[in-house]
């Protein structure tokens, strides 16, 4: 059965407080209760109160997925608006220090808590989620072990937390860092078969690791209850049409693998520990770093990949009718990253509170015709 290929996407935004542009606490501006209101379930809760978790439905296409994403982005900035805060789109916050952040008064975050003490209160980051639905669980594994070759081209061209705790880390996205203190994170291995992966699964049910499958936290996954490849491995870019292209890269390489699949072409898998070398490169250089051709054996730059990765899925994109939108990588690939413009703002002016004005401004853009008259008074 061929996959639908439908998009889902989930964004983890950053509640400022536009005085200090600190995160600030939403829940007694209740704005997750009003988000509902408005937005129904696609708003949502994170553990930290500083974070709101949005999500589209189920997207037939890329065009569908961005219309939804980007309405659902400016009700939300706009929601906070109105409750005296500000949305900023970004992996870290600059300057934030988790050990000040509420805990959501939620029993599942509390468990979570009490399972992994400060590692889970140390958790303040944001991502982007991606959903592409592949129907057949067998399938879906397949592409899972192909797909996970291209982790690290995602994550690059994601980059968006170079900053934490006040401090320049070195790294493109430090967000990774700290995720990775998590059980159960980073890249997987592959699976032989879906009866392999549901062994293993049942395994850590039965011997009390977890108690459902929603607590692997891979940077790919089968979703415990959806149709769908999760890729989790992104850091939030600022921009909404930054998310959107990272999206159609991503349904593309579904789609792309698929199709190798199902004319046994077999994409080439190799061990985690080799995907992991340029996961760390991804996350230490971004754009800038060169990554690992197995095939070859050679260090290529990342630029020179991303062309080679592009011209790979070029022949589904007009099946999914997503040209247009996996376009916008290009404009990524000049720009740089989140992560190399918001460096870009703290060497010119030394000061991260502009960081952080740089990143409201971004994360509104191409959202409304013209800034409030609000905005420009605060920003």
């Amino acid at each position: 059965m061929k996959p639908s290929f439908t998009i889902g996407i989930e964004e983890e935004y950053q509640t400022i407080d536009p005085k200090t542009r600190d995160l600030r606490s939403h829940i007694d501006m209740e704005i997750i209760a009003k988000g509902r209101t408005l937005l129904r379930e696609a708003v949502k809760p994170e553990m930290h109160q500083s974070v709101i978790e949005v999500g589209t439905g189920v997207c037939k296409n890329i065009k569908e997925a961005k219309d939804e994403i980007k309405s659902i982005r400016r009700q939300v900035i706009q929601l906070a608006r109105d409750n005296g805060l500000r949305l900023a789109a970004g992996g870290t916050h600059p300057f934030a220090d988790w050990r000040q952040q509420e805990i959501y008064p939620d029993a599942r975050y509390q468990e979570i808590v009490e399972d992994m003490k400060m590692v889970a209160r140390a958790n303040l980051i944001f991502g982007l989620h991606v959903h592409v639905g592949v129907e057949d669980r067998e399938t879906a594994i397949h592409i899972m072990n192909a797909a996970r070759y291209f982790l690290p081209h995602m994550l690059a061209l994601s980059t968006n937390s170079p900053f934490w705790l006040g401090m320049d880390t070195g790294l493109k996205s430090y967000r990774c860092k700290v995720f990775d203190k998590f059980p159960r994170t980073n890249i997987p291995d592959y699976f032989m078969s879906w009866g392999e992966y549901e062994n293993f699964v049942n395994l850590l049910i039965q011997t009390h690791c977890i108690d459902n499958a929603k607590k692997i936290w891979w940077d790919i996954r089968p979703h415990p209850t959806f149709s769908t490849l999760e890729f989790r491995i992104c850091d939030l870019p600022m921009r909404a049409d930054e998310t959107i292209a990272l999206a159609a890269l991503i349904q593309a390489t579904v789609a792309k693998l698929y199709k190798l699949h199902a004319a046994n072409q077999g994409f080439r898998l190799y061990r985690r520990a080799l995907i992991m070398e340029n996961k760390w490169r991804a996350l230490r250089y971004g754009l800038d770093g060169k990554l690992i051709d197995f095939g070859k054996r050679t260090e290529v730059p990342l630029r020179d990949l991303m062309e080679e990765y592009l011209a790979l899925v070029d022949d589904v994109l007009d099946e999914l009718g997503s040209r247009e939108e996996i376009g916008y990588v290009r404009r990524m690939l000049e720009d740089g990253s989140g992560a190399d413009r918001q460096l870009r703002v703290f060497h010119q002016t030394g000061d991260l509170t502009k960081v952080v004005d740089y990143m409201i401004e971004e994360t509104e853009a191409g959202l409304f015709d013209t800034a409030p008259a609000e905005m420009k008074a605060n920003g």
